[in-house]
């Protein structure tokens, strides 16, 4: 991690950290406070149905203790009479009592009348709670509270029932009745709820106060970080072009060494050698061979540097300007490769900069060579054009694209690529490329700042 990053994290990074506690801090003492104060609403909210269902079951015993305390086990009269006692005590739409023998078999049931004559000791609500069962077992205990799910008569809906059961023994009876408790899990979520709407204000107000002063850090740090990086970046940038203007000035003294030098002591022996097969001409034997085969391979040479002086720095684009050049390169790479080239373009001498049309040149020159290494192309246009003050060259060829057909072949993303979007991006221009297997397009542009402002393109080149 550099220096930048380092600072950057020495500053953000504590800040943040002592939020997070701040907050989580907050939330833990928020949250034990609320939810104790849920707990002990719950708790007393039970405790209050408890009590209401003891006092309701002492109700309807009171209702019937003198019938069933003068009864004996058998008085089908008395079980009549406080069957309908306890038919008719019911309080609201949801408060009735219910009775069932030890044997499960419904006796009173204001709400479902299919139940009554039916034996339901099996039954089981949604949780699995052998609901009659566990309430007979309660009553014959002598009396106790039992949780259970049933459907609830005012909404239909399968509801929580808190209901105590007590049992009158002589006639083997089960007497209960039950409290809904949707209520008071209505209120504990509304309660919870409020927590959590708590909680919500609570890191609403950390991130007001928080999120600004992380803001101003970050945007601070951000801001050396990128001035760093923009001086860091102008410097690379000059570094780049400095390479390139050196390259270019390389190439320029050598093209020069072997146009002047190498050159012209070649044509000097090719003319020697001229002479000395005239001389030679009226004599017989191997010695004119010789010197025939020796004239031919020094003009062979002679070809060669010439173009390898071109290829590093062809006078014509010095001299006569972008056009030209570009037209000799497609003629030397035609005569070289036997792919057909073509160019069109209008004059562009004295409206590129140097460096400009040296760039647009070389990008030619190395799609050219990728073309001839890669591409299997049979043909390849090259055309440039001005439009709304951007140069635009154009390099299309019809061959097999990038990455398909043939081993070796460019990528994207490759260094003559590389180099190529380099040169574009150092005048404020770009490169795009499209392939696919019918053939690839690159297409270089140069913005306005490129041309000379005083400068118009001329004639049109074909």
């Amino acid at each position: 991690m550099n220096l930048r990053y380092q600072i950057l994290a020495l500053a953000i990074l504590p800040l943040v950290f002592a939020l997070l506690a701040v907050t989580a801090l907050i939330t833990w003492q928020s949250t034990r406070l609320v939810q104790s104060s849920i707990d002990t609403f719950e708790r007393n909210m039970l405790a209050a149905k408890q009590s209401e269902l003891l006092n309701l079951t002492n109700l309807a015993l009171s209702a019937i203790d003198g019938i069933y305390r003068n009864a004996g086990p058998d008085d089908a009269a008395a079980k009549e009479r406080v069957r309908t006692i306890l038919t008719a005590l019911d309080y609201g739409e949801d408060g009735y009592f219910f009775v069932y023998d030890y044997d499960g078999y419904n006796i009173v049931h204001p709400r479902q009348v299919f139940r009554p004559g039916q034996n339901w000791l099996d039954l089981v609500d949604p949780d699995g709670d052998r609901v009659i069962a566990n309430l007979i077992e309660k009553g014959k205990q002598g009396g106790g509270l039992h949780q259970y799910k049933w459907e609830k008569p005012s909404s239909g809906a399968t509801v929580d029932k808190l209901s105590f059961a007590v049992g009158l023994d002589k006639w083997r009876w089960m007497v209960g009745t039950g409290v809904y408790l949707d209520d008071v899990f209505r209120h504990t979520a509304a309660a919870k709820a409020d927590l959590r709407a708590n909680i919500g204000r609570t890191f609403m107000i950390v991130a007001l106060v928080a999120v600004p002063a992380v803001c101003v850090v970050f945007a601070t740090c951000m801001l050396l970080n990128l001035r760093q990086r923009r001086l860091a970046d102008g410097k690379l940038k000059q570094l780049t072009q400095r390479i390139i203007d050196t390259q270019e000035e390389e190439r320029s003294r050598l093209a020069r060494e072997l146009h002047d030098g190498i050159s012209q002591n070649l044509v000097g022996v090719r003319y020697a050698i001229d002479l000395a097969r005239r001389k030679v001409s009226s004599e017989t034997g191997d010695a004119l061979g010789a010197i025939e085969r020796g004239a031919e391979a020094l003009n062979g040479a002679i070809k060669e540097v010439r173009r390898l002086s071109h290829d590093l720095r062809p006078r014509v684009l010095d001299d006569l300007g972008l056009t030209p050049a570009l037209e000799a390169l497609c003629n030397h790479f035609t005569e070289r490769t036997g792919i057909a080239a073509s160019l069109e373009s209008m004059a562009f001498k004295n409206l590129l900069t140097p460096a400009a049309s040296t760039a647009l040149y070389r990008v030619a020159q190395e799609a050219l060579q990728n073309v001839e290494r890669h591409a299997g192309a049979t043909r390849v246009e090259i055309s440039i054009s001005k439009a709304g003050g951007r140069v635009q060259m154009t390099v299309a060829d019809n061959g097999v694209g990038f990455g398909a057909g043939r081993e070796g072949s460019p990528r994207v993303g490759g260094l003559g690529l590389r180099n190529m979007q380099e040169r574009m991006a150092h005048f404020g221009g770009f490169l795009l490329v499209d392939t696919s297997p019918g053939g690839t397009t690159l297409r270089a542009v140069l913005p306005r700042s490129a041309t000379l402002r005083q400068s118009r393109p001329v004639e049109a080149t074909t």
